[in-house]
């Protein structure tokens, strides 16, 4: 399956470098995308020419289809971009989970992203237990649930209270175990 290698490879190098530094680099995206779409293509114009069994392309090349392909990488990308304008997700983000549904399809895709979030929140939330403490931090979603029936609103957080909410989200990283679970189909 050379997608799913070359897909694991440039998962690595955009985890690699979104825990070190912060960043998910264009020249991991924007060529991922490219080699996805062009690995598709060339499967398609192999199967055409029938060159090659179907079947046979698919297990060497890994492919899901042209239009699978780029349906992948606009919803997931489109997806994304929501988040982008509306949590302030990293642009580096939007684009490597574009790659990912460009190389995973549509279905793959978004279910790549759904785990990607899943695994990250589950992350933020272990880092929030660690740095306040699991009993604070029961308490306070007890407080938050009782002022929230009580007034029907939410309680603003203290200073020192939204300091300890302060997280820094790696999707990379929870990308690359994402798509792992998917690619491999570990979670069935």
């Amino acid at each position: 399956m050379i997608a799913s290698a070359c897909l694991f490879a440039l998962l690595a190098v955009a985890a690699a470098t979104d825990f070190r530094r912060r960043k998910i680099y264009n020249w991991t995206t924007y060529p991922g995308i490219a080699l996805a779409l062009g690995l598709n293509a060339m499967a398609a114009l192999l199967e055409q020419n029938s060159m090659l069994t179907p079947d046979r392309v698919q297990r060497t090349l890994g492919e899901v289809g042209l239009e699978d392909s780029l349906l992948g990488l606009l919803m997931c990308g489109a997806l994304m971009l929501v988040c982008y304008v509306v949590f302030g997700v990293g642009g580096g983000d939007v684009k490597l989970m574009a790659m990912i549904g460009a190389f995973l399809g549509l279905e793959r895709g978004l279910e790549t992203l759904l785990w990607t979030f899943v695994l990250a929140a589950c992350l933020g939330i272990i880092a929030l237990a660690w740095k306040v403490g699991p009993g604070r931090l029961i308490a306070r979603v007890l407080r938050q649930g009782l002022y929230m029936l009580r007034i029907g609103g939410w309680a603003e957080p203290t200073p020192e209270e939204r300091a300890q909410l302060s997280f820094s989200w790696f999707l990379a990283p929870t990308a690359l175990v994402a798509a792992a679970l998917v690619e491999f189909e570990l979670i069935r």
